[in-house]
């Protein structure tokens, strides 16, 4: 075990930023059109640091297996994206967000990181605003704000819900620029394999074109990685299906160090699971917790009246529900953070509260909403005695202002309107706070190997905050990557185009080659994803939204035993040459099928609870997280070492100089 070196610069943490883009080196506009830069991943993070990178001169290579780089699963995030700008007037600041972003990771993130992270926060979205993303806006034309979980001010700003659509068709647009000038080439339909060293630096990778099989060749002076998380490991995630963690882990076996994987967020409202081929899960925005109120009946009988199909909510009186967050977390309310949120929930269920046909649904309601938008719009409209029908009717119209297409997509889902009954929602998995080690440069322990966004661990500790997660990718693409690169890239400008035709080249290209027959030549009986909702359903029983000793020492045997039947009997059908659906998904559940058992290892060696980590052993009497500050105030991170099994864990120390430590509270 060792001790990483963050490379965290010296001084006051408000200094830090300025003072580190102020003492590290340079690469000269002339020098940058000599220096390759691949960008694995074209999300928000992938995209931004592209066109970025590009427009300073860089010659940059992007790589994503979407047909589209605005395919990416980025476009899927609905509710916003913090900013202090503090346009509310509300006390907001960039050291309120810091503070509010470190306690929402129960004091288990960086600070350093954090607060750059908020410190550029507002530069996002006047880049944002720059490139025509259409944020919401107020009747006087000023950017509009709400609030989300965990935070007590009103700093998300939004495109309906639509929010990360917008951004990534900003980045995007910004993408083509630099494509049309023929500084970016971009490669869709292809995969990352693998990630090649020469004289132990990244510097290129090997690629599967997925449309024709070929192995290709791609070299460069650095690498960012920015493939997103691995919430599929679970199999059933509110992540796009080809969600993966292949980029990422290829890089881990490499020598990158894979830090907290069982930090894991579980996102409070989703659309229950309705039946066991389900492969995907939806997500319901958190923007519905500020005007939706969370609620299961509080009596028993109710409950289990209208899991039989005997009650409606509509029926059940308001004396006779019970909005348990707001009873619980009366400060937040419907607004604690979402690991909070989602453990509330789960003891409701587990406790026979809970509602559908399954007993694993809470119930998400608008009608207060609904009245009092419609009485708020009835006397500004001058119908001080309108009638409750025109007052509903109104409150209506304000709610679809507002979250109108989130409705419209749970009422296709569902076939239920949420105007009119309350909707069903449950906690799924939904994001990664874990991925690979970075320093404050954004390095792994790969030198010249970057990973940004959701593919590191860097900003949101042990939970993240909602709305975060677009802040952080686009902070690392367009104001931290571009600088702390060209550091690194510095001593590269003599360093000439790096050869495909090396030893080292052919050696990673012989190993994705054998990778692949071994797949091929298994020729079993069971499909991958067999194997994929096994490995998914051993992860949410055992390591999902509580954990406890024995059970993830079941996990880890189970996993590995699970592994060995994969590689005996997967089969997959059709070829490697050419187009092969199922031999892509083999790859990426082969590397699943690895990740989880780390995860499951390291949930095991962290003997506390901490935000989406909750070990059933270390609680509360109330049932809330009980960290351990004294043995496990560090970030786990994960040295490759053969098997899962035997990962060598190395400890960065967090410090805490400007913020206290102390037992989170939402109430």
């Amino acid at each position: 075990m060792s001790i990483l070196d963050s490379k965290i610069p010296s001084g006051p943490i408000a200094d830090k930023w300025t003072k580190h883009k102020n003492e590290i080196n340079l690469v000269n506009p002339a020098n940058k059109r000599n220096i390759d830069v691949i960008v694995v991943g074209t999300g928000l993070a992938g995209a931004s640091a592209a066109a970025t990178l590009a427009e300073l001169g860089y010659n940059v290579k992007t790589f994503c297996f979407q047909d589209s780089p605005r395919r990416a699963h980025s476009i899927a995030a609905q509710g916003g994206i913090n900013a202090s700008k503090n346009y509310q007037g509300d006390g907001d600041s960039d050291y309120r967000l810091f503070y509010d972003t470190v306690k929402g990771g129960d004091y288990r993130s960086r600070e350093a990181n954090v607060y750059r992270l908020a410190e550029v926060s507002g530069n996002i979205i006047d880049q944002c605003v720059a490139q025509g993303v259409p944020f919401a806006r107020e009747y006087g034309g000023l950017l509009d704000n709400r609030s989300f979980g965990g935070v007590l001010v009103s700093r998300t700003f939004y495109a309906k819900g639509q929010t990360g659509q917008q951004l990534l068709l900003g980045a995007y647009s910004a993408m083509n620029r630099q494509i049309n000038r023929g500084k970016i080439q971009s490669f869709t339909r292809h995969e990352m394999m693998d990630i090649v060293k020469v004289d132990g630096k990244a510097r290129g990778i090997i690629a599967r074109n997925l449309v024709t099989g070929e192995i290709e060749r791609h070299s460069a002076h650095a690498v960012v990685l920015a493939s997103g998380g691995y919430g599929n490991v679970f199999f059933l995630s509110t992540n796009a299906m080809g969600s993966n963690v292949t980029a990422a882990w290829k890089a881990h076996k490499k020598g990158a160090f894979f830090a907290n994987p069982c930090y894991t967020q579980i996102h409070p409202t989703c659309i229950p699971v309705s039946g066991d081929l389900q492969a995907k899960l939806t997500l319901m925005s958190e923007s519905l917790r500020n005007d939706g109120r969370i609620w299961v009946p509080a009596k028993k009988e109710d409950a289990e009246a209208i899991q039989a199909g005997k009650l409606k909510p509509t029926q059940i009186k308001e004396e006779d529900r019970d909005y348990y967050l707001e009873r619980r977390y009366p400060a937040f309310g419907n607004l604690v953070p979402r690991d909070v949120a989602s453990r509330a929930a789960k003891e409701r269920c587990d406790a026979g509260f809970g509602v559908n046909k399954t007993g694993q649904a809470v119930y998400l309601d608008f009608s207060s909403a609904i009245e009092r938008y419609g009485k708020e719009k009835a006397f500004s409209s001058g119908k001080k005695d309108a009638s409750k029908e025109e007052i509903i009717k109104l409150g209506k119209e304000v709610v679809e202002s507002k979250y109108g297409n989130l409705f419209d997509m749970y009422e296709k889902i569902t076939d239920q309107n949420p105007y009119e009954t309350p909707m069903m929602i449950f906690p799924a998995v939904h994001y990664t706070m874990g991925g690979l080690w970075v320093d404050y440069n954004l390095m792994t322990t790969i030198p010249g190997c970057y990973a940004t966004g959701e593919a590191n661990f860097s900003d949101h500790g042990a939970n993240r905050l909602g709305a975060s997660a677009l802040m952080q990718g686009l902070a690392d693409g367009y104001f931290v990557l571009p600088y702390t690169i060209g550091d690194y890239l510095s001593d590269d400008i003599q360093t000439g185009k790096i050869p495909t035709d090396s030893k080292e080249f052919d050696e990673a290209e012989k190993e994705v080659r054998d990778f692949l027959d071994r797949l091929m030549n298994v020729k079993g009986e069971k499909p991958v994803d067999y194997f994929h909702r096994k490995l998914g359903l051993i992860m949410w029983n055992k390591c999902g939204m509580s954990r406890n000793e024995k059970e993830l020492k079941e996990a880890i045997e189970e996993i590995a035993q699970l592994r060995e039947e994969f590689y005996s009997n997967v089969r997959i059908p059709g070829k490697a040459e050419g187009r092969n659906a199922e031999l892509e998904k083999a790859g990426r559940v082969a590397d699943f099928l690895e990740l989880g058992e780390l995860f499951a290892k390291d949930a095991l060696d962290r003997n506390e609870s901490c935000g989406g980590h909750f070990r059933e052993e270390y609680q509360t009497p109330e049932g809330e997280a009980l960290r351990d500050d004294e043995n496990y105030r560090y970030v786990s991170a994960w040295e490759y070492k053969g098997e899962p099994k035997d990962a060598v864990l190395h400890k960065e120390e967090l410090i805490f100089e400007n913020i206290e430590l102390k037992t989170r509270s939402y109430k």
